[in-house]
């Protein structure tokens, strides 16, 4: 039996572009995006951006119509081209601990975790995941089994830490008595392979008329990228953590393989030339007993 396609019916339109979700670009991003849009003309492009930017981080919306001291003309032009959606909670779980955890859907196949933890920092630490997967292949990591998909955007960073603070309710960005009040890059993936993306996410999470954390209560956590070291703390002066679990290379060689690339030697010169480490900025030595 022979079976025949018809492909007369395939369109050949080109597929329709997502519209741009701006709670994933920073403030010079932003200011751009407006610009390139035809939203607002360029030498009123700071001011504009920086209200749409109070409402986004600060105030925590999600529709252009709630932005009261944004005219509606703009308001409009704003829905016509951009996003401010949060991506689909596919499942939520809290323990008696307080502990949270839900399961993100950014993109369809594209889904993350993203934990809660209480009591962690000065109150409460999230835990955000970098990458769909990863490539490393730690023996201890579940999230070594999966086969890396892709990076994730800014946007889809940033995304956790709003849907943790829609679930904790707090918004708009309160100044003390955060419930969350660290965010650690110890979820899915590596994110010194994401730099680029977590760097911009860092930025946004830190303004201080955003969400507003402390650059030192942001930590990023890697298995060892050596060159990358460097770049991170110049771009983002976040607090580093060093998944090691081993003190020597013949353990660790098996432990974390990413360890026979850039070995125990090579990592800890890495660490000392880390920027702006100090008594007052440690880094943190993660070991699995």
């Amino acid at each position: 039996m022979s079976i025949t396609l018809d492909l007369s019916r395939v369109s050949n339109a080109p597929a329709v572009k997502a519209p741009v979700n701006l709670s994933g670009l920073t403030r010079a991003g932003l200011r751009q995006a407006l610009i390139d849009a035809d939203v607002c003309p360029p030498e009123k492009a700071k001011m504009r951006a920086s209200q749409v930017w109070g409402w986004i981080h600060h105030y925590g919306v999600t529709e252009f119509s709630a932005m009261s001291n944004v005219a509606k003309d703009m308001q409009a032009r704003l829905a016509e081209h951009f996003t401010l959606a949060r991506p689909e909670i596919v499942e939520r779980q809290v323990s008696k601990d307080g502990t949270r955890k839900w399961l993100i859907r950014t993109a369809p196949g594209i889904e993350i975790e993203t934990v809660y933890i209480p009591d962690v920092g000065r109150a409460g630490a999230l835990c955000v995941s970098s990458q769909v997967g990863c490539t490393l292949n730690c023996t201890f990591c579940h999230t070594g089994t999966q086969k890396l998909v892709r990076n994730l955007t800014a946007a889809e960073i940033v995304a956790q830490v709003q849907v943790a603070r829609d679930d904790l309710d707090e918004w708009p960005s309160p100044k003390e008595d955060r419930r969350l009040s660290n965010i650690v890059f110890m979820g899915m993936g590596e994110p010194l392979y994401n730099l680029d993306h977590v760097a911009d996410a860092i930025d946004i999470i830190s303004d201080p008329e955003g969400i507003a954390l402390s650059r030192r209560r942001i930590t990023v956590s890697t298995s060892g990228v050596v060159p990358q070291l460097d770049a991170l703390g110049t771009r983002t002066a976040a607090m580093l953590a060093i998944s090691l679990h081993a003190t020597n290379d013949a353990l660790r060689d098996v432990l974390v393989p990413l360890n026979k690339k850039y070995n125990l030697e090579q990592l800890m010169a890495g660490i000392r030339a880390y920027p702006g480490l100090s008594n007052a900025r440690r880094v943190t030595f993660e070991y699995v007993m």
